[in-house]
């Protein structure tokens, strides 16, 4: 079911498809295997790849304070997304290991759920595909370009090191000698009974 090279083709694919057309579908043909759990590896990596793209508007030299805030929601949001899809993520790994009797629940905890690592991931996908465009940028000062193929590098090698250790979490798994649990992130900014900033403001009076 998991195979961290299909993950990284895919997010590195669509990733570059939203760039050159950001409304581009989550294109993952029903012919290919795991087709189902491709979709939602998919969503999880539009969710990082909007997210991305909806900070950059914060960053815009500026912008106003009311243009701030609404990016502020935006990015709350789009985050809550995120993360409720890296749960999705680990609930749909765990339900295929129920049905073969897995985890063992005898062998050691590993401390980073399967969800967790596709999750950075696809956050390293993002990062290489920028890096590349900006080693890439003609009118670039001297020695940027440089300075962005040394650090792509660096994000290529973490991002097969991470690949590598997906791989063999998901193995001794499978293999009964690791397992895994669901990590609830329970986010309490968008949740309007738990948010003081939410539920603490007033209306304003009528003074009429």
């Amino acid at each position: 079911m998991v195979l961290a090279e299909e993950i990284v083709r895919l997010h590195d694919r669509l990733t570059k498809e939203w760039h050159d057309e950001p409304d581009a579908p989550l294109a993952v043909p029903s012919s290919v295997p795991n087709a189902e759990w491709l979709r939602l590896v998919a969503r999880q990596h539009r969710a990082n790849f909007d997210l991305w793209h909806i900070e950059d508007k914060a960053r815009t030299p500026g912008a106003s304070d009311a243009e701030i805030a609404r990016v502020k929601q935006g990015v709350d949001l789009t985050n809550q997304l995120r993360n409720d899809l890296i749960e999705e993520l680990d609930r749909a790994m765990l339900a295929w290991m129920a049905e073969r009797g897995l985890p063992n629940p005898a062998s050691p905890l590993n401390s980073e759920s399967p969800g967790l690592m596709i999750d950075r991931l696809s956050i390293l996908s993002l990062k290489i595909y920028h890096t590349r465009e900006e080693a890439e940028r003609i009118a670039a000062p001297q020695g940027h370009a440089q300075r962005n193929r040394e650090r792509q590098a660096i994000l290529e090698e973490q991002r097969s090191d991470l690949a590598g250790c997906l791989d063999s979490l998901w193995r001794q798994t499978i293999d009964g000698t690791r397992r895994f649990k669901l990590y609830r992130q329970l986010k309490m900014y968008n949740d309007p009974t738990l948010n003081p900033a939410i539920y603490g403001k007033k209306p304003d009076r009528d003074t009429d």
